[in-house]
């Protein structure tokens, strides 16, 4: 018979109503556990999913501002470190409600991840035995793992959370990273814990902005970690914070709001402080006998507080986001593309033209020089975009031409691009736009790779790879007589059709991608993501990238969150979609969506939608109902 390991013994009794075994468990579960019981909560039955609504998650948010904007910082570099790895990152207010998440999109879609979204509440007498709930009640980190949760609907969800203090030791917020994993994630749990410390020390200098900040700890190489302690002290002596290393390097001394520097150091403060504006670090010794080394992070003067926001910085290394071995430069998480790009490379190796297709925006420049480095070679890869070549010239461009070949021909002559890409790839972009007397020498250029120059009398053979893009249906250009069928089937040998933005399974990472690209140390939440998922997009990556630069400019480059899109032209599926009466009249479809955009983000408010446009409630009426 199968032996059965502490927890499940644990379970059993739990679950068929019997004493539980609390040795069994950590004495902060075993007493959540009975807590729970007494609640009345049932432990198999379904949790509770509570839920606020937005205008409530908005107001929070708005309350802790501050604390917010630092959290959604350490939750970018937390992920960062852990993206792959199937978590979500959660930022929680003290009364156990998610205000933010930023999660790989596997666990986003799981069951898990779509009860772990903002709004939703995790106090223990809702939830049950959870990280977040209980972190709050201990003031301290915890982490549960898969069934040491109280109900067994999240048996396989492993949670950890650590609060943020204030300068008096109330929690003020939380961080939580869970995974759908019920291995012990022992790593991932110091580095919450580092995170919340970090965003602690970053309020210590945000509300003391006009104090002197001091670092100390007994070993000078330990003062620029996290494991210093920090101490913001008036310009007259007086502590308005101490963080929490600070208070255990104090212990048994009055570390707290109020109390003077003298009364937890020797020596007086005047002497102390005129000592660390001479620059470097200082030895002093605490009340209790005990030596530390100590410098100067802050000046306590007016109007410093992003001074005290440069030594956090400074104090704490930054995450780098730098490239796996092996990427390719761009997303490919969609299933379908995938699968159509596991041939290139095989395509490349015979020599054979690859033909894009795609709408305008998806890419295809990028999957050209992709397709460039999958073939090996060594020659340049050389780009033409030929719509934008008057026709008298085009042959001259591709092929070169010989000196004096014709009017305002370079005096030199010119190679021409398909000798420039010898060894190489010659990308022809916008192959449709070639004009029609141009397709046949084009042809015969693909049939023999033989270049000959204008004005030239030899030829002379290139080793090329041809790439060719369009967004347009050339098949239907060769139904009306626009495009040499034979062209067609020289180019298309292999063709790879780039799926809309909007039909990439891979949204979420894109988005991230670009943000990595545009702006490393910001943040991007799960509902930000959720809301640019719904748009058309009919420009596609173009028009994203320009969207999430938009809405950097807007948020000062700190994070993105749904409400960064409230006054950008985003149409979305729900909001953005216009009116039955404004539906096929350019004119008047703008204004409508506009006006549905932001009646969606105000609530669906019809007089603060119209207070805010300057209209009339009837005017807004007529287009959202």
């Amino acid at each position: 018979m199968q032996q059965l390991s502490g927890i499940e013994r644990a379970r059993r009794a739990l679950e068929s109503g019997h004493r539980f075994p609390a040795a069994s468990l950590t004495t902060s579960v075993a007493a959540s556990w009975q807590r729970c019981r007494d609640y009345g909560l049932a432990p198999c039955a379904q949790p509770r999913d509570i839920v606020l609504p937005f205008a409530e998650v908005r107001q929070k948010r708005e309350r802790n501002a501050v604390l917010r904007r630092l959290a959604l910082a350490e939750m970018h570099n937390l992920y960062a470190q852990i993206a792959g790895s199937n978590f979500l990152i959660a930022f929680a207010d003290p009364d156990g409600v998610v205000l933010d998440t930023v999660s790989d999109q596997d666990f986003a879609d799981s069951r898990a991840g779509k009860t772990i979204i903002p709004g939703s509440v995790w106090r223990e007498n809702d939830s049950g035995t959870n990280a977040l709930g209980l972190a709050i009640l201990e003031k301290s980190p915890v982490a549960i793992y898969g069934r040491e949760h109280y109900f067994s609907g999240y048996g396989q969800l492993s949670c950890m959370a650590a609060p943020i203090l204030d300068a008096k030791g109330e929690v003020v917020g939380l961080l939580d990273a869970s995974c759908a994993s019920e291995v012990r994630q022992q790593h991932t749990h110091a580095l919450v814990k580092m995170a919340a410390a970090t965003v602690e020390n970053g309020l210590i200098y945000q509300e003391s902005s006009g104090h002197f900040i001091l670092a100390f700890h007994p070993r000078s190489e330990y003062l620029d970690t996290l494991s210093s302690g920090l101490v913001a002290v008036s310009r007259d002596g007086a502590v308005a914070s101490v963080n929490r290393p600070g208070q255990s390097l104090l212990a048994g001394l009055p570390a707290r709001q109020g109390v003077h520097f003298d009364a937890l150091f020797d020596g007086k403060f005047d002497v102390a402080i005129e000592n660390l504006m001479r620059g470097g670090v200082i030895r002093i010794r605490d009340r209790a006998g005990s030596s530390v080394f100590m410098v100067c992070r802050q000046i306590g003067l007016r109007g410093q507080a992003a001074s005290g926001l440069r030594a956090t910085a400074a104090t704490v290394p930054k995450v780098a986001i730098v490239r796996e071995q092996g990427d390719i430069g761009f997303v490919c998480q969609d299933a379908g593309l995938s699968h159509a790009m596991a041939g290139l490379k095989n395509a490349t190796r015979l020599r054979m033209p690859i033909h894009l297709h795609g709408e305008t925006g998806t890419g295809k420049e990028l999957m050209a020089r992709h397709v460039h480095e999958l073939s090996g070679r060594q020659g340049e890869f050389v780009a033409l975009n030929c719509g934008a070549v008057p026709e008298a010239l085009f042959i001259s461009e591709i092929f070169g031409h010989e000196r004096g070949a014709f009017t305002d021909a370079r005096h030199d002559g010119a190679p021409g691009l398909a000798r420039q890409a010898d060894g190489g790839s010659l990308f022809l972009d916008e192959v449709a736009d070639i004009p029609p007397a141009v397709q046949t020498v084009l042809l015969r250029f693909l049939d023999s790779m033989e270049v000959r120059p204008v004005g030239g009398k030899t030829g002379r053979k290139v080793d090329v790879q041809i790439i060719s893009a369009t967004n347009s249906d050339l098949t239907e250009m060769v139904a009306a007589r626009r495009f040499r069928a034979d062209l067609l089937y020289r180019l298309n040998a292999y063709t790879l059709k780039l799926p809309p933005l909007k039909q990439r399974q891979d949204f979420a990472a894109i988005v991230k991608r670009l943000m990595d690209e545009l702006a490393p140390d910001a943040a991007i939440t799960d509902a930000a993501i959720n809301h640019l998922r719904k748009a058309d997009w009919p420009g596609n990556i173009r028009q994203l990238r320009g969207v999430l630069q938009r809405a950097l400019v807007r948020r000062n480059m700190e994070y993105i969150d749904e409400v960064s899109f409230d006054d950008l032209a985003l149409t979305t599926d729900d909001a953005g979609e216009v009116c039955d009466g404004c539906r096929g009249h350019p004119l008047n479809q703008h204004k409508c969506r506009e006006i549905r955009l932001k009646y969606a983000s105000a609530g669906h408010n019809i007089s603060e939608t119209a207070r805010a446009l300057g209209l009339s409630r009837t005017t807004v009426y007529k287009h959202v109902c």
